[in-house]
Parts: structure tokens; C-alpha cells; sequence
């Protein structure tokens, strides 16, 4: 059996990298296998443990990182980790299935000098910051103070982008997930 790749989206909070991602698990193509990341934040309302997060404590998710748990993780906020479980790639991969992350900056960029050619990075930009405050506060779930600290982070993240193998800019969400599922079949069929 071929050993499947390793796909990594990220994204500023707010660009669609999401939605970008159940659209093109959706489709049942590609093989694709989703890597659900730690993370110690509270849970949202519908979300649930091993399905969309695998909820830890801070604790918890500390002893992870001393035991060499994570293949990533960073502390995106004080007190506010998130992270991928060596585990989960392992598992997914060892089974011939590609895996998509859905990860910040950071950790999208340490799994791409972990894995090499083994791994896809792709970054979805929002169409401009304005936009990117516009959809946050759409969202209507988090504070203007919290969505200023999702700008100066998203300003961080973006200036960051050109480190990516690709970017895909989210002006309009179809051919934001046509792009991104052309690419990502493109890279599991070299």
C-alpha cells in the first residue's frame, strides 16, 4: 500500500479555510483522511471531543508536548494551544490515506520542514484585512476586542504567506474550493 501525503491549509481566523476544507472532504475524492488538532480551548456549541477537536487541558496538553506528542503546536493566544498529534499522522498516513491539516502559520510551515516533499502547503488569503473584519463580525461570535487580536494576528499570518508552496485568496468562496481541490490533486498525483 502507497503511504498517503500530507496536505496543510492555513489561514487566517475568518478566510474560509474551514469551509474550504469540508467542501473538498465532502466530495469523497483524493482519499482523504482529516487530521483532528488538540487544542485547549473550550468546546463551541456542537462541537464534540475526537470529532472536531480532541479537547485537552492545559495540563493535559503540556505533559503532550514533554512526551513528544505533537508534530506541531503553538500557544496561538495566552493560554490557548493548539496542535497536531504525531499520532494522528501516523495513523492516517501508515494507512494510505492523505491527510489535510487545518493549521495557523506556524505549525503549517514547521510540518513542511518536517515532511518535505511529503507535504502540500497551502494559504488561504482573505481578499483584504477589511474583508477579513468585515466576516468577523458577521460571524457575531467573539468580541471587537477579540476580533482586534484576530487582525493583528491574520496581519502577522499574512505577511507570512509567501513562505507557502501555494496561496489562494478567498474573493469568492467556489472557485476559492475549485482552486484549492485542483491543487490538491495535482500534488497527491505527482
Amino acid at each position: 500500500m502507497k503511504e498517503g501525503k500530507i496536505i496543510v491549509v492555513a489561514a487566517p481566523s475568518g478566510c474560509g479555510k474551514s469551509t474550504i476544507i469540508n467542501a473538498i472532504m465532502a466530495k469523497g475524492t483524493h482519499n482523504l483522511g482529516f487530521s483532528v488538532s488538540a487544542t485547549t480551548r473550550p468546546p463551541r456549541e456542537g462541537e464534540k471531543h475526537g470529532v472536531n477537536y480532541y479537547f485537552m487541558t492545559e495540563e493535559a496538553f503540556r505533559d503532550t508536548i514533554a512526551e513528544g506528542g505533537f508534530v506541531e503546536y503553538e500557544e496561538v493566544y495566552p493560554g490557548r494551544f493548539y496542535g497536531t498529534l504525531c499520532s494522528e499522522i501516523e495513523r492516517l498516513t501508515s494507512e494510505g490515506h492523505n491527510v489535510i491539516l487545518d493549521l495557523d502559520v506556524n505549525g503549517a510551515l514547521g510540518v513542511k520542514k518536517m515532511y518535505g516533499d511529503k507535504a502540500l502547503t497551502i494559504f488561504i488569503q482573505p481578499p483584504s484585512i477589511e474583508e477579513l473584519r468585515r466576516r468577523l463580525e458577521f460571524r457575531g461570535t467573539e468580541s471587537p476586542e477579540t476580533i482586534d487580536i484576530r487582525i493583528d494576528r491574520a496581519r502577522y499570518e499574512i505577511s507570512r504567506g509567501p513562505e507557502f508552496d501555494r496561496t489562494i485568496v478567498n474573493d469568492r468562496l467556489d472557485e476559492a474550493i475549485r482552486n484549492t481541490d485542483n491543487l490538491i490533486s495535482a500534488f497527491i498525483n505527482l
